[in-house]
């Protein structure tokens, strides 16, 4: 299943509960139903840093009060390779994407880039399927792990291709310096500023999602698109209506 299992999901032994919040995002807007957060990781490594963090990351989002995916990569087939797409990672893919209301983003730097794997996953995303938008309109938070020391080549490129997809990245981003040292032997990361870091990006994200979540359609309607749909303002139907996929 292209769905990876999230083990220990509701044990966070490095956030200090005495400072969290569990619904960051009360008052800004409807929290119910939970925020749908889909999450990628950009390596297929046994020990992989960035699949650690966004664990990390998805243990969070489910304490803030969030529904989480986090998508495994690694029966993707290249681009191009199956006729029309037709492979049943790529359909799952495409799937928890319409599902999402926010995404999370994380990549290892492989050569001062992101890497093939992350790529990969965002080149499988059409910024348009069968009248839908899996991407546009969707919020987007952006995290890199690094080997050596720390670097933001991989979460500028992917706030490139974040805004090529039409979604709205927030502010804030996490970078690991030296991922290895960051983890424990059970896999776990320790308390540390890079922790509380995707912390605050996580907490962001809830907030921007639900802030976001009554507009979203309206933020991304676009004159062109209008235009060349022959949707002329007035009319009951209205580009709104597929910026973002309804809820399943």
């Amino acid at each position: 299943m292209p769905l990876r299992h999230l083990p220990e999901p509701d044990h966070l032994p490095a956030l200090d509960r005495r400072y969290a919040i569990e619904r960051p995002a009360l008052g800004l807007g409807a929290g119910d139903p939970a925020p749908r957060i889909l999450l990628l990781y950009g390596s297929l490594r046994e020990r992989s840093f960035s699949r650690l963090c966004v664990e990390e990351a998805a243990r969070l989002l489910r304490f803030f009060g969030c529904d989480t995916r986090i998508f495994d990569p690694s029966t993707l087939p290249l681009p191009d390779q199956h006729p029309g797409d037709d492979h049943p990672s790529v359909h799952e893919l495409r799937e928890l994407s319409l599902w999402s209301e926010g995404q999370v983003w994380c990549s290892p730097e492989r050569h001062g880039q992101i890497t093939g794997i992350m790529k990969l996953q965002i080149d499988h995303l059409p910024l348009s399927m069968g009248g839908m938008r899996p991407t546009q309109g969707r919020t987007l938070a952006v995290m890199q792990v690094s080997a050596g020391s720390q670097s933001f080549n991989s979460v500028n490129s992917l706030r490139v291709l974040g805004r090529w997809m039409r979604m709205v990245t927030i502010p804030n981003q996490s970078s690991v310096a030296k991922a290895f040292a960051e983890f424990g032997d059970d896999d776990r990361m320790k308390p540390s500023s890079y922790y509380d870091r995707i912390v605050d990006v996580m907490e962001e994200l809830v907030r921007f999602t639900v802030l976001l979540r009554p507009h979203s359609g309206q933020l991304v309607d676009r004159y062109s698109e209008r235009k060349e749909a022959g949707v002329p303002i007035g009319v009951a139907t209205d580009l709104s209506s597929i910026a973002i996929a309804p809820q399943r």
